[in-house]
């Protein structure tokens, strides 16, 4: 930063100049006359003050220009590896690179498609279904009649052919359609076939049948589907949430390693002009350790910068390339990290958003939900059993099976109609599941109340975090610009012989951390947004990122 000029006046380091330079001048014009030599020790030093408190020099060793760090608004981020070729990243395709390539995310996208087997199989159990059935018998035995030495032979044949349609109904009814037919022939009968098409009919009037409790399976698979589509919403939140906070940390570690890099290059010129003046006689020699360790301090903050560099973009590969890609292609964050505004809405706005949106809320309503059709389920389980059958069927017989169909030689109906009755003796496997299921509802019910006073502390704790974040950003920004101040400050005593390297590599050291501090608390305001939004469950709806499973739970 060069030294304000003073409009309108004389600057007193002109003054001070002008006024060096004549008594060197005078000085010089003495020693002549007296025969002094010109290049004394006591003469070189006065020719230094003149030439470092005058007008800068043009060339030289002595590099008269401010030593500052000149750091931009937004530091560009330079790779550690130049040789490595990089491509440009900005946050927006990192999150989406996440979203295709992450493996965890992929094994997540199949928990939904798993469940819903579960409830296509709890659907099935009202499918109709077909039966067939053949049976075909064969016998044959010899009697022995020994008081009239005669032997009888009986030999008899049976087919039995039955196919039909049987079906389970929501409402407890089990019905079946049936035909079956029957050849029977023997050697005391001739052939004969008998047909016979029924109806039976069975329905429960107690235990099962209620409709409510026999959809109770169906209903708990399909909310299981539903519950795993939150589950997966909040895999995706974290991933996302990961990612930000990755590239803003890579951010950090970049914009570190240009901020040191830069360091490094002004303590080398601030060790480069403290060994001009010790080699002018301005400076004591034993400044010149005092430099050098500067220089060596910055290199090695700059080899840990560097270090961090590279694990951060690691971390960032894992979570966005795809398996197989070149890990050792680099990328360059292009996405700025100041954000355009600091301001946060008021911490009682993301608490309600959290108590309706928050993915682990709602699948713990959803399991909820499911004990309460547990708790029907084994309710109707303590029920006795009392079904109602029927059972209604024509015949029809004949020599043959299409006259048997027609029932050219006689036919009939039956009709059996009843009542069945069960009832375990103390029902205590029923007893025990109920309360099993009551207990389980109590116990999740214990567990929503728990989560949403520890979502509510978590949503809290953040938004602190973020107010925390966003007014240390300004505070460290007034540091910045004072330190700045005081560099510079440093900078001029300097030159004019009043401050030591030393001081000026301290005021140098205070700029750097207070640059440094400012990158950190900017990006931690990035991340403590993130995580505000993460914790209160509106972070895919502000990135735009739609999901199953965003539709709150009623509750």
């Amino acid at each position: 930063m060069p030294e304000p000029e003073l409009q309108g006046r004389v600057s007193p380091s002109a003054v001070l100049g002008a006024l060096n330079r004549l008594l060197l001048i005078g000085a010089m014009l003495l020693r002549w006359l007296r025969g002094t030599p010109a290049c004394s020790l006591p003469f070189r030093r006065a020719c230094a003050t003149v030439l470092l408190v005058g007008l800068p020099l043009q060339s030289g060793t002595i590099q008269a220009e401010p030593l500052r760090l000149s750091i931009p608004a937004a530091a560009t981020h330079t790779d550690a590896s130049p040789a490595t070729s990089s491509f440009p990243l900005s946050l927006e395709d990192a999150v989406a690179m996440a979203l295709e390539n992450n493996r965890g995310l992929r094994a997540e996208r199949l928990r939904p498609a798993i469940q819903g087997t579960f409830e296509a199989q709890e659907r099935a159990r009202f499918d109709p279904v077909a039966f067939a059935e053949l049976e075909v018998a064969r016998d044959r035995s010899v009697r022995q009649f020994q008081e009239i030495q005669v032997q009888d032979t009986f030999r008899s044949e049976r087919e039995r052919a039955e196919a039909g349609l049987r079906q389970n109904l929501p409402t407890g009814t089990e019905l079946t359609l049936s035909v079956r037919s029957n050849r029977t022939e023997s050697s005391r009968a001739s052939e004969q076939f008998t047909a016979r098409g029924g109806l039976s009919l069975t329905q429960a009037l107690l235990r099962g049948g209620r409709i409510e409790s026999n959809l109770v399976r169906l209903r708990q698979a399909a909310l299981d589907v539903t519950a795993s589509e939150y589950e997966l919403r909040g895999f995706v939140e974290t991933l996302v949430a990961d990612v930000e906070s990755a590239y803003w940390t890579m951010v950090l570690a970049a914009e570190d390693v240009t901020i040191l890099e830069d360091a490094l290059r002004v303590a080398e010129r601030l060790l480069e002009e403290t060994r001009a003046r010790i080699r002018v006689g301005e400076r004591p020699e034993t400044e010149e350790i005092g430099a050098m360790a500067e220089v060596a301090l910055r290199r090695q903050g700059l080899i840990d910068a560097r270090s961090t560099l590279a694990r951060t973009r690691d971390r960032l590969s894992r979570l966005i390339r795809a398996p197989g890609s070149d890990w050792d292609q680099g990328f360059e964050a292009i996405s700025p990290a100041a954000p355009t505004s600091y301001q946060l809405e008021a911490i009682a706005v993301y608490m309600d958003l959290g108590r309706t949106f928050r993915s682990d809320i709602n699948e713990t309503r959803l399991r909820l939900q499911r004990n309460d059709l547990e708790v029907i389920l084994t309710r109707d389980g303590l029920l006795p059993r009392l079904d109602f059958f029927l059972t209604l069927g024509a015949s029809g017989f004949a020599d043959s099976l299409g006259g048997a169909l027609r029932g050219s030689q006689g036919d009939g109906y039956d009709l059996v109609a009843g009542l069945r009755f069960e009832l375990p003796l103390g029902n205590r496997a029923a007893q025990a599941a109920l309360g099993r299921a009551r207990l389980t509802r109590e116990q999740t019910r214990e567990v929503l109340l728990n989560l949403e006073r520890l979502a509510l502390q978590d949503i809290r704790a953040a938004w602190f975090e973020a107010d925390r974040a966003a007014a240390q950003v300004e505070a460290r920004r007034d540091t910045v610009a004072l330190q700045e101040e005081l560099l510079r400050v440093a900078e001029i005593r300097f030159r004019v012989g009043t401050a030591t390297g030393l001081e000026v590599s301290q005021a140098q050291r205070d700029l750097l951390e207070s640059q440094l501090s400012l990158r950190a608390a900017i990006i931690r305001f990035r991340q403590a947004s993130t995580d505000l939004l993460l914790q209160s469950g509106t972070l895919l709806a502000h990135r735009g990122i739609e999901t199953p499973g965003q539709e709150p739970v009623p509750f």
